[in-house]
């Protein structure tokens, strides 16, 4: 599949919520309004290849202005001259298998014990709140051992995403069909949960995340499996994710996706 399908589709996702500044070889994307995920600077849909240090500098000088993170994302095989360009500005690059549902794919997972389901949410299930902040949980414990957060962590994190409006942000988009959100629930507690997001025929699968106390169990492949069964009943012929890495990548794989290249996030170091 040719990645520049999936170039259109990097560029269109982030503007139905976010402003879009034009830095040349690069275009930063701004989220409107407070809340949320952050967005990012990724290379220009139609911009020029070469990328330079100083072309990095200027949009992460705007990105400090605006008090957001900087941060840069693309695909490898795309935009080449953009790593080094990051790496002489001084940010530290991240790789992740960027995978494509193979298209003749049935995902078969074999459905979790313990009395949990897995099903797509409405924008007015009681459970979005806490399918919303299960992946904020779990990526602050990444990997796939089982770690600490647990369900009282998760249900002060899930009131925090209502107060500052970013559950309400989400149910916008899931209303006019931008955003689609699934979960796994034991007892009515949400313990894994992701979402996808249709541009036209194409979709990312992100976000895909298991409470930390809950995991080893299979819950996100499930959470993956019926996500995928959402989109294509959405009429999506493309399904694609980048996974966190190598390992994920082989679980995935399971599914029916197939690596196609390398995603990329540039961030500044840790300190």
């Amino acid at each position: 599949m040719p990645l520049n399908r999936l170039e259109t589709y990097y560029d269109a996702v982030p503007r139905a919520g976010a402003r879009a500044e034009d830095f040349g070889p690069l275009t930063l994307f701004v989220r409107e309004g407070s809340g949320g995920w952050p967005y990012y600077a990724r290379p220009a849909l139609a911009g020029p290849t070469a990328v330079t240090a100083a072309d990095v500098d200027r949009v992460r000088a705007r990105q400090r202005a605006l008090g957001v993170p900087e941060s840069f994302e693309w695909v490898a095989e795309t935009t080449p001259a953009l790593r080094a360009a990051v790496e002489q500005s001084g940010l530290v690059v991240h790789e992740h298998p960027l995978m494509v549902l193979d298209a003749a794919a049935v995902p078969a997972v074999v459905p979790p014990s313990g009395g949990v389901t897995v099903r797509t949410l409405d924008a007015d299930d009681p459970a979005l709140p806490s399918a919303v902040a299960v992946p904020f949980l779990a990526f602050a414990e990444p990997g796939t051992r089982t770690g600490v957060a647990g369900r009282t962590e998760l249900a002060a994190h899930a009131e925090e995403l209502i107060a500052d409006g970013t559950v309400a942000r989400l149910a916008g988009r899931m209303r006019a069909g931008l955003t689609s959100v699934a979960a796994a629930l034991e007892d009515g507690t949400v313990l894994s949960a992701g979402q996808h997001q249709p541009v036209g025929v194409v979709s990312e699968i992100v976000g895909v995340g298991t409470l930390p106390a809950a995991r080893r169990r299979g819950l996100g492949l499930a959470v993956t499996a019926e996500l995928i069964a959402d989109a294509r009943a959405r009429g999506v012929e493309t399904v694609f994710l980048s996974a966190g890495d190598e390992d994920v990548a082989r679980l995935y794989g399971r599914l029916g996706f197939r690596r196609v290249g390398t995603a990329l996030i540039a961030e500044p170091p840790a300190v």
